[in-house]
């Protein structure tokens, strides 16, 4: 097994669960980011584009960051308090990550510390009371 392999085994449990906790974070994130895009006009409906324009790079910044704090790894949602603190430490790495993202010329807007305590704040209670309701649902 290779490194990269042996990386990945420990960072994603291969297992049905950890597709729908996969599939509920990528839920989180889409609905708060389209809640504030809509709070500042901008219409999902009528423009789809500067939406998914808005979610996309927080979406790539929650890849990178799941893999390095193992938000989807075996035991990351054994009990509440592991399953925010994991989804805690992974938000607030993806955040910075897509606040530097839209930093750049290839996505729109800017990152404002404004919007970056915003998005970080808002993004940790979300995925925490998520995640924690998977926990205790376990």
């Amino acid at each position: 097994m290779s490194n990269a392999e042996g990386f990945l085994r420990s960072r994603v449990d291969r297992s049905p669960g950890t597709a729908r906790l996969a599939l509920g974070d990528l839920l989180v994130l889409a609905s708060f980011l389209t809640a504030g895009s809509l709070s500042h006009g901008y219409d999902p409906i009528t423009m789809p584009g500067r939406v998914a324009g808005t979610i996309a790079p927080f979406l790539v910044g929650w890849v990178v960051a799941a893999l390095v704090v193992g938000a989807y790894a075996p035991g990351a949602t054994r009990t509440v308090q592991t399953a925010v603190t994991r989804v805690t430490g992974t938000w607030v790495l993806a955040s910075a990550i897509g606040l530097a993202l839209r930093s750049t010329a290839f996505f729109h807007g800017d990152a404002p510390l404004s919007f970056a305590l915003v998005v970080t704040g808002i993004g940790t209670v979300s995925f925490s009371a998520w995640r924690a309701l998977v926990a205790s649902l376990r």
